[in-house]
């Protein structure tokens, strides 16, 4: 399962990273693909299509809010209530592809984050901003979402897409422990 923010600051990633959801839903049907600017849209059925450019334009019609804002955690709170028990079954792995800017970090975030988390069997965070050496965890948001997650990881280009796929077939994959960053703010 996978829900990808498609915000305004993930702009230059989301075609790629719609190329890669593409990929990962051929390959296993069980698929499901939720985009989240500043409301949450299923496009699983879109992203099926076999032609992936196809896959992506049919899912840009879905969508209204590309490239706005960004609000997590009604996109979140939406999900939870409406998709959790439908998509999150038999010990779902969840991959949130997001920086992590909310525009309203609060105890609302915190609470639908936890919700998440407790709804699947593994949640994994892949950031953008981890491709900058010097990555502190200083935005509101990220520090509110880090507690809340089982592994976090770099997502920005080819090699960090295939060390994605190795960890997410069990093999041995570099990782990064959301609790670390956590330490080294605060």
């Amino acid at each position: 399962m996978a829900l990808l923010d498609i915000s305004g600051s993930m702009n230059q990633y989301t075609r790629l990273f719609l190329h890669f959801l593409h990929t990962i839903t051929d390959a296993r049907k069980r698929v499901t693909t939720f985009l989240f600017g500043t409301r949450l849209t299923n496009v699983t059925r879109a992203i099926r299509a076999r032609d992936p450019d196809e896959a992506l334009a049919a899912c840009s019609t879905h969508v209204v809010d590309w490239s706005g804002g960004t609000r997590i955690a009604t996109s979140l709170h939406a999900f939870n209530k409406q998709w959790a028990r439908r998509v999150l079954g038999q010990g779902a792995v969840v991959l949130l592809i997001s920086d992590g800017l909310e525009r309203d970090a609060d105890d609302t975030l915190s609470f639908e984050m936890d919700r998440l988390h407790r709804s699947c069997r593994r949640l994994v965070w892949l950031n953008p901003l981890l491709r900058f050496d010097g990555f502190e965890a200083r935005a509101k948001g990220v520090r509110t979402m880090l507690p809340h997650v089982d592994e976090l990881r770099p997502i920005h280009n080819l090699d960090s897409m295939s060390d994605l796929v190795r960890a997410l077939s069990g093999a041995a994959a570099k990782g990064y422990d959301p609790k670390a960053l956590l330490r080294q703010v605060a």
